[in-house]
């Protein structure tokens, strides 16, 4: 065995302030004068090691690198945008530049943590051409760095392209999600390789990069339906990522801004712990959040594929939900119009609440909400899984507006199901509390020659696909096929974020794991803060959450048996009760208590792809 000792580290600094502040820097009287003096070359900055540089090369293009410290993570990149009128790659004239600081703070329903304060600089550069106005606006934070596009204007804009790329250093290790352009679904496995020895194509968000010490996650955040959801597409030639865009052309209305092209930036715990994505994205479009209410679910399509179409079966995991505190019930493709108001009534009855399956087409025109949507609320439905979604196209971003706002007037939660990423919704469309866009436990069903995952695949995710929004993997399965061990399965309960999270398992499986029936009581799915206390992509991820005055930690490894040694200083001041959950020598879980404090180093030997879950408590 070996032991491994956390490395991951990281300085924070606390901010308080109970309202957004914009606070205007400074305005350019002279364009002419400011162009002079900076060369064509603008530095940007913010409060942290993150910077930037924007250039405008000899031709009248644009090029945007960054830097963490003296690590060079972007080099310098094109910018750029095409559309029907004016091409902005090239012969670009510069006008003129206003700066602004940003602090804001704001909450969401679910997430990492549900209190936000984001600190940024923020920079608008416009130019023009031939008549025309392009505005790059940069924001710089102590997390990362992040662009859009702007396009005043009275007229439609109709965009043909964008000349956007990501000049990651070849040398970079990297973590790329092979994009299914049949599919569109993101339910891939990730390819860990160099950038130069990476095939060309197109991959997915958001993508992980290790830059010497450095990591980088690109991503896209606040999107809308006024484009289109975006890919990189990598070119061997150059081994530069181009931005690619899923329609012939995205059209929009007067006034188009862009999705942000957005950079975490830092060591691996601030990439980890970012609020990048959402302090991005417009603020919530829901005054009254109080209906939205994430929790725990059981699920039985994963263990019996025709139990959602018995009545029988779903009060059968209504009462096993109702026994365990679990707050829902979800009834997968199946359900009967005939049944489902007596379920919602007896659910109702044992304080669960349902949710049902739909096929996106089922909702697709707005006659077939405004049927549909009022007879499911008048059955007592409190959210909806709708599946079958795969595409990223501006078509589809509409109709994702539209059924925000449709469920946000009839108060139903969401979970998307074959669907793109989140991109920030949780914090705009707060009621959106978990989409799939993963390869999850859906793979790992039982069947007569299924594979597992590799357990790499598991170890990647929460520096991946997680950290861009909640992940609906639907964890916690015994019976199925997988690499984990039983404690590792265990914690993905704490290691996986998901505002509602589906435990997927039968009712006899979960009966015959009482050790882990205890720990899924009480593990919650609404976290006030969330730290790495260990983490390398692939190999292993050790992350605590808080909620009220509780810690919880969870570990998951990919590879042999060793023991993680791993120190808690995220734990308040005085003593506190560590409730142990690990792997016992037979391959059951085996429970422990001890009293540790935030000096204490926890110290637990894991079998092969095995891992621990804890719960802290105050010993006062």
């Amino acid at each position: 065995m070996r032991v491994i000792r956390s490395r991951v580290t990281r300085a924070a600094a606390a901010i308080a302030c109970a309202v957004a502040v914009l606070v205007p820097l400074r305005a350019e009287a002279s364009a002419k004068a400011d162009a002079k003096a900076d060369g064509h070359s603008w530095r940007l900055t913010g409060q942290g090691q993150v910077s930037g540089q924007l250039t405008l090369t000899r031709d009248g293009g644009l090029a945007l690198s960054a830097q963490h410290g003296r690590t060079t993570v972007l080099r310098p990149s094109a910018l750029g945008i095409r559309t029907a009128d004016t091409d902005f790659s090239a012969g670009l004239r510069y006008e003129g530049r206003s700066d602004r600081r940003i602090h804001e703070t704001y909450t969401t329903v679910s997430g990492r943590r549900t209190h936000h304060t984001s600190d940024a600089s923020e920079s608008t550069f416009t130019f023009r051409k031939q008549g025309q106005t392009l505005k790059v606006v940069v924001r710089v934070s102590a997390d990362g760095l992040a662009y859009r596009y702007v396009l005043p204007g009275k007229d439609t804009v109709t965009v043909l392209g964008e000349a956007t790329e990501f000049a990651v250093p070849p040398t970079a290790d990297s973590f790329l999600l092979p994009y299914d352009n049949g599919r569109q679904d993101y339910e891939s496995a990730h390819d860990h390789t160099t950038v130069a020895d990476a095939k060309a194509g197109d991959y997915g968000y958001p993508s992980l990069f290790h830059i010497g010490d450095s990591w980088m996650l690109v991503e896209e955040a606040d999107l809308n339906s006024s484009y289109g959801g975006s890919r990189l597409t990598l070119d061997a030639t150059t081994d530069r990522f181009k931005l690619t865009l899923p329609d012939p052309a995205e059209v929009s209305s007067p006034g188009l801004t862009t999705p942000w092209r957005t950079l975490v930036i830092g060591d691996l715990a601030t990439v980890t712990e970012s609020d990048l994505p959402t302090d991005l994205a417009a603020p919530s479009k829901v005054a009254d959040t109080s209906w939205i209410k994430p929790g725990k679910a059981a699920w039985s399509w994963w263990s019996d594929g025709q139990s959602p179409t018995s009545l029988a079966a779903q009060k059968k995991f209504v009462d096993f939900a109702a026994r365990e505190g679990w707050s829902y019930v979800l009834v997968d493709s199946g359900w009967s119009n005939d049944w489902v108001p007596e379920l919602t009534a007896y659910a109702k009855e044992k304080g669960v609440g349902i949710w049902l399956w739909a096929r996106w087409q089922t909702i697709d025109a707005q006659s077939e909400r405004d049927r549909l949507m009022p007879l499911w609320k008048s059955w007592g439905v409190v959210g909806l899984k709708i599946d079958f979604l795969e595409s990223d196209g501006q078509d589809r971003m509409r109709w994702y507006d539209a059924v925000f706002k449709d469920s946000a007037k009839y108060q139903f939660m969401l979970n998307f199901h074959g669907a793109t990423i989140p991109r920030g919704q949780e914090r705009t469309w707060p009621q959106l509390m978990s989409t799939e866009a993963v390869k999850g436990a859906e793979g790992t069903r039982p069947k007569p020659g299924r594979e597992p995952f590799p357990a790499a695949h598991y170890t990647t995710l929460p520096f991946t696909r997680n950290l861009i929004g909640s992940m609906d993997f639907t964890p916690v399965t015994f019976t199925g096929v997988r690499p984990t061990s039983d404690a590792a399965e265990l914690a993905l309960s704490v290691v996986y974020e998901s505002g509602v999270q589906h435990f997927a398992d039968s009712v006899e499986s979960y009966d015959s794991k009482p050790l882990a029936r205890k720990f899924l009581r009480t593990v919650p799915t609404v976290w006030d803060d969330t730290k790495l206390v260990d983490g390398a992509p692939g190999d292993r991820a050790v992350l605590a959450r808080r909620s009220g005055d509780d810690w919880y930690l969870g570990a998951i490894t990919s590879g042999d048996a060793r023991t993680l040694d791993e120190p808690l200083t995220f734990l308040g001041a005085g003593k506190w009760r560590a409730e142990l959950y690990k792997d016992g020598p037979d391959g059951q879980i085996v429970t422990e208590t001890r009293d540790v404090t935030s000096a204490s180093r926890l110290s637990i030997a894991i079998p092969k792809n095995g891992g621990f879950a804890v719960r802290f408590t105050p010993a006062e």
